[in-house]
C-alpha cells in the first residue's frame, strides 16, 4: 500500500471519516475557547472568531455524518447497532445537534447585532465539547485506535 497513491487514499473504507472528523472537533472546541476569552474580555474581534468558528464547525459535521455511515457500512460491515457502535452514534448525533444549535444562535446573533447571545450558550457548548470528547474517544475504540489492555 503507497501512502500516496490517490486511489489508496479516496478509496480507503473509513479514511475519510477518519480524516473529516478533526474539523468540526478542532474548531467547535477552539470555538468554544474563543467564545469563553470574548464573553470575559467582551472583545469583538474574538467574538467574531468564535462565531465563525462554530457555525464552520456545525456545517462541517454533515459530511463527518456522512461518511460516518459509509464507514458504519464498509469498514465494520454494517453490523447491527449495538454496544459501542450504538452508543457512538448516539453521542455523534447528539453532540451534532447541539452544534448546529449553537452555530444557530451565533449565526442569527450576526446577523442582529443589536440582540446579544444569550448566556445559556454556554453549559449548551460545554455539554456539546463533552459529548465530542465522549463520542471521539469511543471512535478510537471502533477504529482500533483505543483497544484494551
Amino acid at each position: 500500500m503507497n501512502p500516496f497513491d490517490l486511489r489508496t487514499v479516496l478509496l480507503a473504507k473509513h479514511a475519510q471519516h477518519v480524516v473529516l472528523i478533526h474539523f468540526p472537533i478542532a474548531l467547535f472546541i477552539i470555538g468554544f475557547a474563543f467564545d469563553l476569552i470574548a464573553q470575559k474580555t467582551k472583545r469583538r474581534a474574538m467574538a467574531a472568531a468564535a462565531s465563525y468558528n462554530l457555525v464552520v464547525a456545525a456545517v462541517s459535521t454533515l459530511p463527518v455524518l456522512v461518511t460516518g455511515v459509509i464507514a458504519w457500512q464498509l469498514a465494520l460491515g454494517g453490523p447491527k447497532l449495538k454496544g459501542i457502535l450504538l452508543l457512538h452514534v448516539i453521542l455523534a448525533c447528539t453532540a451534532s445537534v447541539l452544534m448546529w444549535l449553537v452555530g444557530w444562535l451565533h449565526f442569527r446573533s450576526a446577523r442582529k447585532p443589536e440582540s446579544p447571545l444569550p448566556l445559556y450558550r454556554l453549559p449548551i457548548e460545554m455539554l456539546a465539547v463533552l459529548l465530542i470528547g465522549l463520542t471521539a474517544h469511543l471512535g478510537g475504540f471502533l477504529s482500533g485506535v483505543n483497544v484494551p489492555g
